[in-house]
C-alpha cells in the first residue's frame, strides 16, 4: 500500500513539473507571432528579427527541456 502511495506521488509530481512546458510553448508561439508580425509591417528588418526570435525559441525550448529533466528525476531517481 505505502510503494503504490510512493508511485502514484512520483507521476503526480512529474505531471506537475511538465506544467513549465506549456508556459515554454505559449511563449514559443507568442515569440513567433511578434516576429511574423514584425516582419510582415517591416520586411527590412527580417534578419535582425528573425535572429532574435531563434534565440527566443531556443531560449524557451532550454525552459522546457529543465522540465522534462526535472521530471525525468522525479520518476526514475526518487
Amino acid at each position: 500500500m505505502t510503494g503504490d502511495l510512493i508511485l502514484a506521488a512520483k507521476f503526480i509530481g512529474a505531471g506537475l513539473s511538465m506544467i513549465g512546458a506549456l508556459g515554454a510553448g505559449i511563449g514559443i508561439g507568442l515569440s513567433v507571432h511578434g516576429a511574423l508580425n514584425g516582419m510582415a509591417r517591416n520586411p527590412d528588418a527580417y534578419g535582425n528579427l528573425f535572429t532574435n526570435m531563434i534565440l527566443g525559441i531556443a531560449f524557451s525550448e532550454a525552459i522546457a527541456i529543465y522540465c522534462l529533466v526535472i521530471a525525468f528525476l522525479m520518476l526514475f531517481v526518487l
